[in-house]
């Protein structure tokens, strides 16, 4: 048998939860219960209220879902753009 496909969403987080869940609206203004994928775990991804995201859904229980994308601020910028400072080596 295949595995099953997943039904994919855009959404803002509204709520944090305790033990790492979250409320999440979507584009469609249907609010669900998620949780951070693995990956975002181990890559130490923070996500906070007003986040936009990527939410991973069953098509069994659309209630529920996994973040697996943090979607970039508008205008962001890596770094902070100040030089870093210099150390001598002894």
């Amino acid at each position: 048998m295949a595995k099953e496909e997943l039904v994919e969403f855009d959404g803002q987080i509204t709520e944090l939860l305790p033990e790492g869940r979250f409320r999440v609206r979507l584009e469609n203004d249907h609010e669900i219960l998620a949780y951070t994928a693995g990956k975002m775990k181990k890559n130490r991804i923070r996500s906070m209220v007003g986040d936009r995201v990527t939410v991973e859904m069953t098509p069994y229980d659309m209630d529920r879902g996994r973040i697996t994308y943090r979607h970039k601020p508008e205008g962001a910028r890596v770094g902070s753009g100040a030089p870093r400072p210099q150390y001598r080596r002894r």
